[in-house]
């Protein structure tokens, strides 16, 4: 008999990683780095006033990635709800980083005691959660990430999975709207544990 399956993002889901990110950004680069708001490229500002290229903004995020991902922290309570809903359901980390960096991110999540398939991906994330949740031949499947653009994608590639949004950075979850194509948003994993759960019980396709 198949298992529920839940697929979720790393960054912003399971650790914190923007106001970490920042904090790199200051001390390495003098860049100023406003996560409080929804876009993370206009976020980035240098002591004159500049903004970087889309080039070096780019280039930032590939030496955060992997070389200070141990900077990064858990978020609270999402250890205990993934065993929790392990105890019923298969569960994938889909995360969008660079092949290279797959084993860091798994090495990273084993750090917190969390033992789990890691898949990397680029760019939308419809498709491979389309392949997944055809791979575990899952009854029913909900996927949880904390961009709205992901969530576009899952709805049109893969309807019958549920979606959950979550932002679990307090700075920035309250200036970011509910994502338009996700079923719900939760911000905190013991509320997100709890429907999560009622949709692995009821076994039922996003409507």
């Amino acid at each position: 008999m198949s298992r529920p399956l839940l697929i979720t993002d790393c960054d912003e889901v399971l650790l914190h990683m923007v106001r970490h990110f920042g904090t790199w950004l200051r001390e390495s680069h003098d860049v100023t780095f406003d996560y409080s708001g929804p876009d993370m490229f206009n976020a980035m500002t240098r002591a004159n006033g500049e903004r970087p290229s889309t080039e070096e903004m780019w280039g930032y995020l590939g030496g955060f990635f992997p070389a200070e991902m141990e900077r990064q922290t858990l978020v609270p309570h999402a250890r205990e709800a993934l065993v929790a809903l392990g105890a019923v359901a298969d569960i994938v980390v889909l995360t969008n980083l660079q092949d290279h960096v797959r084993e860091a991110r798994i090495e990273q999540l084993a750090g917190f005691d969390i033992n789990l398939r890691v898949v990397t991906n680029q760019g939308g994330k419809g498709d491979p959660v389309g392949r997944l949740v055809a791979e575990y031949v899952a009854n029913v499947a909900v996927f949880v990430d904390d961009l709205a653009v992901h969530h576009q994608s899952v709805a049109a590639h893969a309807p019958h999975v549920h979606r959950l949004h979550m932002i679990s950075e307090p700075d920035l979850a309250p200036n970011v709207p509910p994502a338009p194509h996700a079923n719900a948003r939760i911000d905190d994993w013991r509320e997100a544990q709890a429907w999560i759960a009622a949709r692995f019980a009821a076994g039922l396709p996003a409507s």
